[in-house]
Order: structure tokens, then C-alpha cells, then sequence
């Protein structure tokens, strides 16, 4: 287990984005969040205490959680100090990147000597079945998106928690590491091999109830060709019944890939329903959610009243708005 509370790591993030792990914690466990740590020319900023590595462990941190999320996941020379100055003043390191804290050797050693963990999140510790495509019992919703970060994980958990609200049936299935950061449990589908991806998703959404949603935490999108592999698990593994497409509209070009301008939303509406009724044809685009959080109030809701004009289907920010037009709409599945 990962001692809580945590001092967020936010490193020399670029911008806010970059430190989407530290966000989500701290927009969804705050009282896990003692604090933040920023290197110099970090453009992050959580809104949380800056503190010293003395000072959060007066203010009872236990892990140092990176909270970047670095394209490729790597862990620079300039982080590893920091790192290992935690290890020494009492801390565990907690990490979701793809660069591993335990094939860190130097981070191993002082580790070993400080008596500290060294928690990998991204580590898959299931052997995971080859996926099999037999209908399960239950309901199963997942969000897909324009781009990579746009809110799919924030759709799903607010969805989520609405449903729970109302008294229904519903369980969050994170697929990411912010997710498994945040509820402790799911699959790091990303760093599970390509031929067992949709597997690990069926296993993560087993047989329930007849009236139970698994709201299945999106990853990358069919339009990104960095990461569209994962999607594409996560559509014929999940096997929704309901697809929420998730949109940021202020994005000039897909995230990290400044030659690729994002997909249309009725395209990928059309895309993903199309791959998602391979394996379950009764599947649904059910709704739109929007991340409005660089937009004025009387932007975003211009944006997304026309988004329902246009579309006819319900559209909001979810976050900002609450996510009952989107949990009304699933009830009418």
C-alpha cells in the first residue's frame, strides 16, 4: 500500500497538463495532498503549498508522488536529486511513468540503505488472459476522445460519483496511472503487452449485476498515432454499451503532435461507434463531454449549446457542470 498523505512532485513541468497525475490527485484525493514541490522553470501549479522536502514531512507527507507525465515517462538527471534527497529525509517514491523507480540503481541503493519503498504504479501484477470476446452480464460506459487529454478519466469519475448519488449501481475502472493513484486500484493498460491489452480490460470489467455500469476510464484516442493502440483495447475489451466522446475545443493540434490537427467530434462519434459495435452491437454514443476549463462561463455555454443543437445529444463539462445530463442519459439505455 502507498502511505498517504503525499507531497506532489510537479518537477520542471511545462504547463499544467504535463502534471495531469498531480491534478487529478489533488481535484480528486485533496486530502491526500499535503503540498507541492517545483523545480526551477516548472509552469505547474496546483494550487497547493509549495514546500520544502523538510517541510512536508513536518506537515506529515509519507510519499513523494511524481506527478508529471512526461511524453515517454523518463526521469531526468535533474529530478533523480530530488529523488534521492527524499529517500534520505524519510519519504517512499511513488511513480506511474514508464521509466521504472526500480530499475533506478541508484534509487534501488538508497532505497535498500533508508529502508524506504520504491512504489512502480505502472506495473502490471496480473497475468492477463488473451481476450475472448464473450458477451459479460452488466453495463459497461466508456469515454473515448478527440485527443489524449481531454478529460476522459475526469468524464468517467464523475459519472461515477453521480451515479452513486443517485443510489445506483456503478464502479470506476481505471486504466491509467493518475486513476490507480487516486482509487488505489485498475490496470496500467499501457504498459500491458500489445496482445493482452483487451484481456486486461475484460478482466477489469468482469460479469455484474444487471444493472451495474463499470464507467471504464478512456486512454489515448483512435486519432493519435502515438497512442491509439490502447483505445482501440479499450473499445473491443470494454465492450460499452454506452460511448461518451470527450472533447477540449481551445486545442490547436493533437497533444504532442504539432502536423496532426483533432478529429471532428462527429468523426469520431462515427469511428468509435463503428469499432465498438464489433464487439457489442447494441453500443450507443450517449453524449458529449466538453472540457471548457480555458473557455469564459458565456463561451462554454455557447460551445456547448451548440454542440447539442448540432448533434442532438446532451453535452456538458461534466467537472464543471456535474454530469447529470450525461447519467440521465445512460438511464435511458
Amino acid at each position: 500500500m502507498i502511505e498517504t498523505p503525499y507531497l506532489l512532485f510537479l518537477g520542471d513541468a511545462p504547463d499544467s497538463l504535463a502534471a495531469k497525475v498531480a491534478q487529478g490527485i489533488k481535484d480528486w484525493r485533496p486530502q491526500n495532498a499535503v503540498g507541492q514541490f517545483r523545480m526551477e522553470g516548472c509552469k505547474a501549479d496546483m494550487r497547493l503549498p509549495d514546500m520544502t522536502l523538510e517541510e512536508a514531512r513536518a506537515a506529515g507527507a509519507k510519499t513523494l508522488v511524481i506527478g508529471v507525465a512526461n511524453r515517454g515517462g523518463i526521469i531526468s538527471a535533474a529530478w533523480k536529486k530530488v529523488l534521492v534527497q527524499a529517500l534520505e529525509e524519510g519519504f517512499d517514491l511513488a511513480s506511474g511513468l514508464h521509466n521504472l523507480l526500480r530499475d533506478e540503481l541508484d534509487l534501488v541503493a538508497v532505497a535498500q540503505a533508508t529502508g524506504r519503498q520504491l512504489h512502480d504504479v505502472r506495473v502490471p501484477s496480473v497475468q492477463y488472459p488473451i481476450a475472448n470476446g464473450v458477451k459479460r452480464t452488466g453495463k459497461r460506459c466508456l469515454a473515448v476522445g478527440t485527443d489524449c487529454s481531454v478529460g476522459k478519466m475526469y468524464t468517467a469519475l464523475c459519472m461515477d460519483r453521480e451515479m452513486k448519488a443517485r443510489g445506483l449501481k456503478s464502479s470506476f475502472r481505471a486504466t491509467g496511472q493518475t486513476g490507480i493513484l487516486i482509487t488505489g486500484d485498475g490496470v496500467p493498460l499501457d504498459a500491458v503487452i500489445a496482445d493482452f491489452m483487451a484481456g486486461s480490460v475484460e478482466w477489469l470489467t468482469p460479469d455484474n449485476d444487471a444493472d451495474h455500469w463499470d464507467m471504464i476510464e478512456g486512454q489515448g484516442s483512435l486519432f493519435h498515432v502515438s497512442y491509439s493502440g490502447v483505445t482501440m483495447a479499450l473499445i473491443h475489451g470494454g465492450q460499452p454499451d454506452a460511448l461518451v466522446v470527450c472533447h477540449e475545443p481551445t486545442r490547436e493540434h493533437m497533444r504532442g503532435l504539432p502536423g496532426y490537427k483533432l478529429p471532428s467530434l462527429e468523426l469520431v462519434r462515427d469511428i468509435a461507434l463503428e469499432l465498438a459495435k464489433v464487439a457489442n452491437p447494441a453500443c450507443q454514443v450517449i453524449g458529449y463531454a466538453i472540457n471548457t476549463q480555458h473557455m469564459s462561463e458565456e463561451d462554454a455555454q455557447a460551445y456547448l449549446a451548440d454542440v447539442e443543437k448540432r448533434l442532438g445529444l446532451p453535452a456538458t463539462d461534466p467537472y464543471r457542470y456535474g454530469a447529470d445530463k450525461l447519467v440521465d442519459a445512460l438511464a435511458a439505455i
